[in-house]
């Protein structure tokens, strides 16, 4: 009864991923402009040496920004690798085109270590970043979600917060999930709701 119970389910998640990726097949996305002189100073800026993994994924994730279709890709690396110099790079071409960004991260450590590192490698470019855990109060909380409503916020990071009904994007085009096989079934049943329009670059 357990394995059939199993088939099941495995089944009707089957069809809802179907189901989903025929949506962002049939839905057009936005193709993200050529790099261009902000984004090789950011990429300048950074203090280490990438390795060719690096260049070669920050290459490949551009090239499907610049696409028409949503984007979906699955970065892998150990930790210390340097996966999130390759989000942040996408996230800066995302937000120099106008849209938001959102970080979507499965603990508060985590949001917060998030935010701290986009604080340090953006300071000096014009990027807002805010944060949605609960190390923030209701009323910090509630002026980050009227910023991010009124596209006040570039870059959002957080924590299931961010798929609550309360928060709404004014424009999101890339959406960065870590870790998301932390996410339970709930949470993933939203992120899917989120993913239906947008480029989504998944971090594990």
């Amino acid at each position: 009864k357990s394995k059939a119970r199993a088939n099941a389910a495995v089944k009707d998640m089957a069809k809802e991923l179907i189901k989903l990726y025929a949506e962002r097949l049939r839905r057009p996305g936005h193709a993200f402009p050529s790099d261009d002189n902000y984004q090789k100073a950011f990429e300048d800026a950074f203090e280490y040496e990438e390795t060719e993994s690096q260049i070669t994924a920050v290459n490949e994730i551009k090239q499907d920004m610049m696409k028409a279709a949503p984007m979906d890709r699955l970065l892998c690396g150990d930790v210390g690798f340097g996966k999130t110099e390759v989000a942040l790079r996408a996230i800066f071409k995302a937000i120099m085109d106008g849209k938001q960004v959102a970080i979507l991260v499965p603990t508060t450590v985590l949001a917060q270590q998030h935010y701290q590192t986009a604080v340090s490698r953006f300071r000096g470019f014009p990027v807002n970043i805010d944060v949605l855990s609960r190390f923030r109060t209701p009323t910090q909380q509630h002026k980050t979600l009227q910023n991010l409503r009124a596209g006040q916020v570039d870059l959002i990071i957080g924590t299931h917060k961010l798929l609550q009904k309360s928060v709404e994007f004014k424009d999101l085009g890339l959406l960065i999930v870590d870790e998301e096989q932390r996410f339970g079934v709930q949470h993933k049943e939203k992120i899917k709701k989120l993913k239906e329009n947008v480029d989504v670059l998944t971090l594990t």
